[in-house]
């Protein structure tokens, strides 16, 4: 079986980068010293975002290579996607061991192209290096509108908290294979004031507070309102991570259209009320034992 010490980097990159799904916005792509793009038009923001899968934290090292890949784009394109954003243009950078077979690496980078082909984002280049275990950083651009988009730090007091999608239990294997909620975002801030937003990575219980704080608030959360994977505990859905689903907080007249309406955009996606912001001193923390995800903390 064909390993990276057999071909060496320059065939590697070779059979990576021909056929990669390029559009007009891309003048020179992988191949060059850099990618040169077309700058966005007026009206429109651009989003820069990078992240990393790393084996033994995101994967282990019998997870199917196709999944690692489509988890290391999908999941820098969910934080794209909470800003309301549209992913464009990524570089890919792998840090694999030498004797790591080359089918490993095609079948990782055929993930990559499933979801950048799904989500419409062209591949420019990248880079390899030899290391002890395997890394894969993605750098991710993105365009979003000057007039409608969100962040974390416009939540208001009063504000209800809802989350997207059901939460929990991604340990067995929804953190593989999730979607990130482009779409879905897109039309919250395009149809709603949406005064803050994130996605969950780490959990409700780290996300959450993070929100809060950004937006100078506390919160409060109906805990039997959690939406909670089948078989998972609130607790479970509180503070497993890797959800991938969207947090968002909007005013009380604005969620109970959102409400109304979402069911007829997204009728296969729960959309659920589970709280809200209120000022500071007055939250109040669920009882939930877990925390959420911290790579520098006990859990890790």
């Amino acid at each position: 079986m064909p390993t990276l010490a057999h071909i060496g980097e320059d065939e590697l990159v070779r059979r990576l980068t021909t056929g990669l799904p390029l559009d007009r916005s891309v003048l020179a792509g992988a191949g060059d010293d850099c990618a040169v793009l077309h700058a966005p038009p007026p009206g429109r923001h651009l989003l820069f975002k990078t992240d990393a899968v790393v084996e033994h934290i995101h994967f282990l090292r019998e997870t199917p290579p196709r999944a690692i890949g489509r988890k290391a784009l999908a999941r820098v394109i969910s934080d794209i996607a909470a800003m309301g954003g549209q992913p464009t243009h990524a570089l890919i950078t792998l840090v694999v061991r030498r004797a790591t077979e080359l089918r490993f690496i095609e079948e990782l980078y055929s993930g990559v192209r499933e979801v950048a082909q799904t989500f419409g984002v062209n591949i420019v280049g990248g880079e390899t290096s030899r290391g002890d275990t395997t890394v894969i950083s993605v750098s991710l651009l993105g365009q979003v509108s000057a007039r409608r988009w969100s962040n974390r730090r416009g939540g208001k007091a009063g504000d209800a908290l809802l989350v997207t999608g059901r939460l929990g239990g991604s340990i067995k294997g929804r953190h593989l294979d999730f979607t990130p909620r482009v779409k879905e975002a897109q039309w919250l801030v395009k149809k709603f004031t949406v005064h803050a937003m994130m996605d969950i990575s780490d959990g409700l219980a780290k996300d959450l507070p993070r929100l809060a704080e950004a937006s100078g608030v506390e919160f409060v959360v109906d805990e039997s309102a959690l939406p909670c994977t089948p078989g998972c505990t609130p607790g479970q859905a509180w503070g497993d991570g890797e959800d991938y689903e969207l947090l968002l907080a909007v005013s009380p007249n604005s969620a109970a259209r959102l409400e109304t309406e979402w069911p007829r955009a997204f009728p296969k996606l729960e959309l659920t009320r589970i709280g809200k912001f209120v000022a500071k001193g007055q939250g109040i923390a669920p009882s939930f034992a877990t925390k959420g995800w911290d790579h520098f903390a006990g859990n890790s």
